[in-house]
């Protein structure tokens, strides 16, 4: 096992089953989880992951089976009653309140008697001191990047006393170096005895901060591995039940035609902050355009000027057609962009917020992208209707039906609704931020291979990413954002992660164009 003083599981799961209506999330799943030992959970999306933890937690209560805590058996009904238990989770989405500090969303619903704030706070910095965390327990909410408000998240947990910890995705909008901070921390809470649980997808984390492995698909447990006895390849296979390629395709492009063309583009934000300064830049079709870039670093803003989302102080954005006509793109609104082929995929830390509603269905959601199509008053509801199931069998969405509401799909099924509709437009310029965050690997490899199509078809991709080694592997060209500026664009086919890790931290570089 992961560690010498492993004997007793400090949590136990037998014969798990959990059903929402129609739907078994979780089948019969049995599974031990040891003290000082780092247990990550894999599966597809909507493999029941969340689920299972869910019912740890005390949000849901399990169908069948038991729960056991040191041994013994437990009836886990709300979070409280986790939290009496030593178990806390942090989820994707983070409970905190804006405008409060990190002492008061800590100590928040806390019955302690008289508040105090500053002991609070004390025993805040011990904690950090212990662990290694880096926060500010004065400092408001709304002024934290993602990272700290996961970290004040963390730190909750362990203010009330958890010995067991489960984190949902705890890397999916961290940067690389956030990400190995988050790391450190982790071994040094299993070094103190804590028991952590850490749901992922991105299977190079899973090597290199689990001790062992288990496996879940479509709601059963598969198996679970040692991991220093287990590879990418291994683990992949079980988690989606057949061999899977795990190489992404570079093919050359044909005839590439400037499609793009920003010059000197300046973005500055409502509250005055430059986001973007003087960026130049060409797209080609037939060609994919990465955009790298540590988080903040001015993607958003590009792609959303771009699609007519956001104020342009300076600069011009043309596009330029089949013919070779230039149009101005900034002053037109989105809709007018988006008719004329340029298609934004955005997938953000909340993926029902970004043109989807999730008390609609597949089909209807898709309709929002093609209702204009319809004849006269009236809207062709065959078509999304056909286009979603498209969407369902290309991506493999797992749902019930087309007629499900979003909001009942997992975030992972969510991503590919979002991601699939704008696909399916048909479009001339394909803008791509993020399209696999949060997707498992079978699922982020078929995105992959959708991209290659468009890119076949014609289409000018700019695909802004957070794995440099994906970058690397599917782009043409590789432009560097640090600070709002290019620090140069290079050759992916020729460039290496070192070299585009060095320019993420260094504005205004040279670089070099190919």
């Amino acid at each position: 096992m992961a560690s010498e003083n492993i004997k007793t599981p400090v949590l136990e799961l037998r014969g798990i089953t959990k059903r929402f209506g129609d739907v078994v999330a979780n089948e019969n799943v049995s599974l031990s989880v040891y003290k000082g030992e780092i247990l990550a959970l894999l599966g597809e999306n909507g493999s029941g992951k969340t689920t299972l933890m869910n019912m740890i937690s005390g949000i849901y209560y399990p169908d069948e089976g038991e729960i056991l805590v040191n041994g013994n058996p437990v009836s886990i009904r709300s979070p409280k009653e986790a939290f009496d238990l030593k178990i806390g989770m942090i989820h994707q989405h983070f409970k905190l309140v804006d405008v409060l500090t990190a002492t008061e969303n800590i100590i928040l619903g806390l019955d302690e008697g008289k508040l105090n704030i500053k002991k609070a706070a004390e025993k805040i910095r011990n904690i950090c001191d212990l662990y290694g965390f880096e926060v500010d327990p004065d400092q408001k909410i709304y002024n934290m990047s993602v990272s700290q408000k996961q970290t004040v998240e963390i730190v909750k947990v362990l203010y009330r006393g958890a010995d067991i910890l489960i984190l949902d995705e705890p890397t999916a909008v961290l940067t690389p170096q956030e990400t190995e901070k988050l790391f450190a921390v982790l071994r040094n809470m299993k070094k103190d005895g804590k028991t952590v649980i850490i749901i992922t997808h991105k299977m190079q984390e899973v090597l290199s901060i689990s001790d062992r492995v288990a496996i879940l698909r479509k709601g059963q447990y598969i198996c679970d591995k040692i991991t220093a006895q287990a590879n990418v390849q291994e683990l992949t296979d079980a988690m989606v039940g057949h061999s899977v390629v795990l190489n992404i395709a570079r093919p050359e492009p044909k005839d590439p035609k400037k499609k793009l063309e920003i010059s000197n583009l300046t973005v500055r934000s409502s509250d005055g902050v430059v986001r973007l300064c003087d960026v130049s830049f060409d797209a080609y079709s037939g060609e994919i355009l990465g955009i790298a870039g540590i988080a903040g670093s001015g993607q958003k803003e590009l792609l959303e000027a771009i699609a007519g989302l956001q104020h342009v102080e300076n600069g011009n954005i043309f596009y330029i057609d089949d013919e070779g006509n230039k149009e101005q793109l900034i002053g037109k609104d989105p809709l007018k962009i988006a008719e004329m082929g340029v298609s934004l995929s955005f997938v953000p830390e909340d993926r029902l917020g970004m043109g989807l509603v999730g008390n609609m269905d597949l089909a209807d959601n898709m309709m929002l992208r093609s209702f204009r199509k319809g004849k006269g008053v009236f809207t062709d509801r065959k078509t999304p209707h056909e286009l979603a199931e498209h969407v369902v069998e290309e991506l493999e969405v797992n749902t019930p039906s087309v007629s499900t509401p979003v909001r009942k799909l997992s975030g992972g099924n969510v991503q590919k609704v979002l991601v699939g509709r704008e696909i399916a437009s048909s479009p001339t310029v394909l803008l791509t931020a993020y399209v696999v965050r949060g997707l498992d690997i079978n699922s982020s490899y078929t995105i992959y291979d959708l991209i290659n199509k468009q890119k076949e078809r014609g289409v000018a991709v700019v695909y802004v990413g957070e794995d440099l080694d994906v970058l690397l592997e599917l782009c043409d060209r590789i432009m560097v954002l640090c600070g709002g500026r290019v620090s140069g664009i290079v050759d992916g086919r020729t460039a290496t992660k070192n070299e585009i890790g060095l320019m993420m931290t260094r504005i205004g570089g040279s670089g070099r164009d190919e």
